[in-house]
């Protein structure tokens, strides 16, 4: 029961914590097809290869292969599941092997994994695409310069997903 009251306390501080996106951008391509959440130019621009593959039938997620090295990816999938968005990441972070808050294009995000891989080119990003949706990025890079600093690729991914669904409201 103790246990049950820490984890709830934890939950509600993170979303008392939590920062608040600047503006909530379109969420129906991450959800209905997350593999649009990025042009051909503008997956060029970071370096993979276009059109990304769905994961999976099940869930919404994508897969895009790096152009230079195609043992190297980044896959991108909305959470639905956390209905608090970025702030449910916010409230798991006494569970993370490591949490360092981040701002990507001025939307809140999260560093954050309960395995720390990032020596190994793998780093799990988190960003608030509105206050109730959360997007996990996952760069797993084998090889090439990109495995030192796999957060940095996979914020620059972010950046651009970013970029592509401000262009689909309208805003900049």
């Amino acid at each position: 029961m103790q246990r049950k009251h820490g984890t709830r306390h934890a939950d509600h501080l993170g979303r008392r914590l939590r920062p608040r996106v600047p503006r909530s951008l379109p969420t129906d391509g991450l959800l209905n097809d997350p593999c649009s959440v990025l042009t051909a130019a503008e997956a060029a621009q970071v370096g993979l290869a276009y059109p990304g593959r769905p994961v999976n039938e099940t869930s919404a997620s994508c897969s895009f292969r790096s152009s230079g090295n195609p043992l190297n990816s980044i896959s991108i999938g909305a959470v639905p599941q956390n209905p608090h968005g970025i702030s449910d990441i916010y409230g798991q972070k006494a569970r993370s092997a490591y949490f360092e808050p981040v701002s990507i294009s001025g939307y809140p995000g999260a560093l954050a994994d309960i395995h720390d891989g990032r020596t190994s080119g793998n780093c799990q990003p988190w960003v608030g695409v509105t206050d109730e949706l959360a997007v996990s990025i996952i760069p797993q890079i084998s090889a090439g310069p990109n495995k030192n600093d796999p957060c940095g690729l996979a914020q620059k991914f972010a950046a651009a997903m970013i970029g592509h669904l401000k262009a689909q409201s309208g805003s900049s």
